[in-house]
């Protein structure tokens, strides 16, 4: 879909609500505490902004958002067993919907003393989708999007996940494009265009590439227990560039989230 001026005012505002929620649970990513408290929070945070949580019951979620940690890269479901513990990263990964506008986005966050390669894992999922939405502008290839991150990823001795990758949204949850975070020739024939808007959201792991899907349907973890950490942006495409929906208000970026002037 290509998407008017008075859209991308509708997507600010869902964006800017997405991204404010996980400013303000970033206090709470602490050891002790429980994904499915940190779930509880995600919601009342919606929903005192007249936002929706767009996970809950789609294609049958159980919940308002995903809580995945370490080893799991995507779609881990809260629940009341499962603590965070010291040395531990987690992404939290919400989509708020407000007046049928989405904003996804997710912030992978460091609890307590964690390794230096989770560290280095961390920041590079980071940068390598920062470095990606930069290049974004009218007329560049889609494929480019996915070069960059893995050509980033892998020079730290990453890999990059091929299971999952970002998409088309804006009045619907998941749309075209497939933006893949890794290099696919058949993308070069794919421009990019005023008005488009997709997430960006690399999942990218310290070991294999590969992965299992939990009996529960949902959750991905690594094949090998490696670490795997994930950012996502929510973005559209300008006349001279590109615009983040998402971004932190309040100046948050990266972990430890500390605020930059």
């Amino acid at each position: 879909m290509i998407y008017s001026k008075e859209d991308f005012e509708g997507l600010r505002v869902a964006g800017r609500a997405a991204a404010e929620t996980l400013d303000f649970i970033t206090d709470y990513v602490c050891a002790g505490i429980s994904t499915y408290d940190l779930d509880k929070l995600v919601a009342e945070h919606t929903k005192k902004q007249g936002g929706i949580c767009a996970p809950l019951n789609y294609c049958g979620y159980p919940k308002h958002c995903c809580i995945s940690v370490n080893d799991v890269i995507c779609h881990g479901i809260p629940n009341k067993n499962e603590h965070l513990n010291d040395g531990d990263i987690v992404n939290i990964d919400v989509t708020t919907i407000i007046d049928g506008y989405y904003g996804d986005t997710s912030r992978t966050y460091l609890v307590g003393n964690v390794s230096d390669r989770a560290k280095e894992l961390v920041d590079v999922t980071y940068e390598s989708m920062m470095k990606a939405i930069s290049i974004c502008r009218p007329g560049q290839k889609l494929s480019e999007i996915g070069k960059v991150i893995q050509e980033m990823g892998e020079a730290h001795g990453f890999s990059i996940v091929r299971d999952f990758c970002g998409h088309g949204t804006g009045k619907i949850f998941h749309d075209a494009p497939n933006v893949l975070h890794y290099y696919e020739p058949k993308d070069d024939k794919v421009i990019l265009k005023e008005g488009m808007v997709f997430t960006i959201e690399p999942m990218i792991n310290t070991g294999t590439w590969e992965m299992y899907i939990e009996e529960n349907d949902w959750t991905a973890r690594t094949a090998d227990g490696g670490l795997s950490a994930q950012f996502e942006h929510t973005l559209g495409i300008t006349k001279n560039g590109v615009e983040i929906f998402t971004k932190s208000h309040m100046g948050y970026t990266k972990p430890p989230y500390n605020k930059k002037k």
